[in-house]
């Protein structure tokens, strides 16, 4: 029970179901080596299918949305201009909430939990936000194919994926980045977020080497390749948005953590990247911030260094990672409950994940207005350090006064969750049900005496449903 709520968004009655069918090894493995293309119910299917852009390549979106700016700046009627421009920005938050609500509906109901849970972790880790410039219209490009794509992949294939995407250049300025010209920001957080971590023996040398070999990586959408030198022609590399110009890069050698790096182009990002993910800093810095997602604010020692090893061994494999952690005694011991505390989207996943089991929801906007008064919503956090994971940014007495509400408001019936997002949209009856099987079998023996009096006071399925969503056992 505590392992399926631990590894997932929340248990409910299909997946204990089928862990119980399966057994607990076979589960993990399908969830450590999941099929490419899961399959989702219709329900799933039918309302991302819906979703403008969901098929479209980054560059395609990048340059539409430039084109609808451009248009929109030249109306020479200031109040024609004004209206065009409204309307290109809400064209861009439509595209963001449908991200964000690609994200919830697979949380909730794709098959394919563990992964879900670690392309949260992962995006997190990577972190963008989503309100710097035109972010927002590739935002669920960035979570599908260079997150999602790679997270039980191996460690560079997904770091890679990151650096190729415009949506990283574009919020951490190296699309500025270039020769005579140096912006650090990028390579400052690859090595002190992304790789090796805060005080791990890299110095500003090493940041400043970084960044000359970044340049020349940044992004284009235009249609026709930049003018270059005869000789320079060759070296350029242009996929999707994504491009690599020969003449904004700094040729000259540079000595990166005690390599030397010989100045060609675009292959010395390939070098210093290799360089990155086998330094031992970044096996022990990863490892130890995915323990402290699944085991504990301060996750053992023995446990961190047992997965930093598997992470050598295995050339950064996230999955055979994940699988030492979950077959170590350290993690075994940390399965009782009260040992890990929810961040809000743990919550409310969690409780929407129990409550309707796979009723699949027609809205998401409740979930995601939750998650934004939660102070945790997706793609929100405007820092490239990302959400805290430790339990005292998210256990205070405001947070819970907040907890105790949305409680309620998913107890008490639909919230919004059944009402289709649109104009005359008629709100479809569901009610969730708490107090099911799955409960009386094995949740209800997780719960203190203090809970259990409470509940035995409630005087209607929706105040019962509220106590048991608000009690301190399903807060971890």
């Amino acid at each position: 029970m505590i392992l399926l709520d631990r590894l997932t968004w929340g248990i409910n009655a299909s997946s204990a179901a089928h862990l119980q069918a399966v057994g607990t090894e076979r589960w993990l493995q399908e969830q450590l080596y999941p099929a490419a293309n899961v399959v989702l119910s219709d329900a799933v299917k039918t309302q991302i299918e819906a979703m403008p852009d969901v098929h479209k390549f980054p560059f395609d979106i990048a340059v539409a949305f430039d084109q609808q700016a451009k248009s929109a700046n030249q109306v020479a009627d200031p109040d024609q201009k004004r209206a065009a421009q409204q309307v290109y920005q809400q064209a861009m938050n439509d595209r963001a909430k449908q991200a964000a609500a690609r994200s919830i509906l697979r949380a909730l109901y794709a098959p394919d939990q563990l992964r879900e849970r670690m392309t949260w972790f992962w995006f997190n880790h990577f972190n963008v936000h989503q309100y710097k410039a035109n972010i927002r219209i590739l935002i669920g490009d960035y979570e599908d194919r260079a997150i999602r794509l790679h997270a039980l992949g191996k460690f560079r294939d997904l770091l890679f994926a990151t650096l190729h995407h415009p949506v990283m250049l574009r919020y951490l300025d190296n699309s500025d980045n270039a020769a005579g010209h140096l912006n650090e920001n990028y390579a400052r957080e690859i090595m002190e977020l992304h790789t090796m971590g805060v005080g791990s023996g890299y110095t500003q040398q090493d940041v400043e080497a970084l960044a000359r070999v970044l340049t020349g990586v940044g992004i284009d959408v235009k249609p026709e390749d930049p003018k270059l030198k005869p000789e320079l022609q060759s070296q350029l590399v242009r996929e999707g948005a994504f491009e690599f110009n020969p003449a904004r890069h700094d040729y000259g050698d540079k000595t990166f953590l005690g390599h030397a790096i010989k100045g060609r182009g675009l292959a010395e990002v390939d070098e210093a990247i290799d360089i990155l993910v086998h330094h031992p800093a970044t096996a022990t810095h990863l490892s130890k911030q995915i323990a402290t997602y699944f085991v504990s604010d301060n996750p053992p020692d023995s446990l961190v260094q047992k997965m930093a090893q598997t992470f050598k061994a295995s050339d950064g494999d996230i999955a055979a990672v994940l699988s030492t952690m979950v077959h170590a005694p350290e993690f075994a011991a940390s399965l009782k409950p009260g040992t890990k505390f929810k961040d809000p989207v743990q919550y409310v996943l969690s409780a929407v994940r129990l409550a309707y089991d796979d009723k699949v929801i027609l809205n998401t906007v409740p979930i995601q207005s939750w998650l934004n008064r939660l102070s945790e919503g997706l793609f929100n956090h405007d820092t490239p350090d990302g959400y805290s994971m430790i339990s005292a940014s998210w256990n205070g007495p405001g947070q819970m006064m907040l907890r105790f509400e949305i409680a309620r408001q998913i107890g008490s019936g639909s919230s919004g969750l059944f009402k289709p997002d649109g104009p005359n949209a008629v709100d479809q009856p569901a009610f969730p049900l708490i107090a099911n099987s799955l409960y009386f079998n094995g949740l209800r023996q997780t719960l203190g005496p203090p809970t259990l009096a409470a509940l035995d006071q409630a005087v209607s399925p929706q105040d019962w449903n509220t106590l048991f969503l608000s009690s301190p056992e399903f807060m971890r």
